[in-house]
């Protein structure tokens, strides 16, 4: 979980920064993947570590999704409308639904 404690965070604040730099998506790959290459480094090659940055970046990926995301699509769904499946006339696939 990366809610990290205000006070723990101001140790990253220059690193952060640095993110001004990054211009497309294969810079931000690079910058993801060196910082867990540098981590492995720091902390040795085991499948331990590498399983830990998996599951790390996973789960950064699950909450950026979760806060970015996924509040995105609803602002859209409601500005464009739900692609959801509509009830049809004498569909199957509704079976223990009343058709409206």
């Amino acid at each position: 979980m990366p809610y990290i404690k205000p006070e723990d965070r101001v140790k990253f604040l220059e690193l952060i920064s640095l993110n001004k730099k990054i211009e497309n998506v294969g810079e931000l790959n690079f910058v993801i993947s060196m910082l867990c290459h540098n981590f492995l480094d720091k902390k040795g090659e085991s499948y331990e570590n590498y399983n830990s940055i998996v599951g790390v970046l996973e789960c950064a990926k699950q909450e950026y999704y979760r806060m970015a995301v996924a509040p995105y699509e609803e602002i859209k769904k409601i500005n464009n409308g739900n692609i959801g499946h509509q009830k049809c006339e004498n569909c199957t696939c509704h079976k223990d639904e009343s058709h409206e």
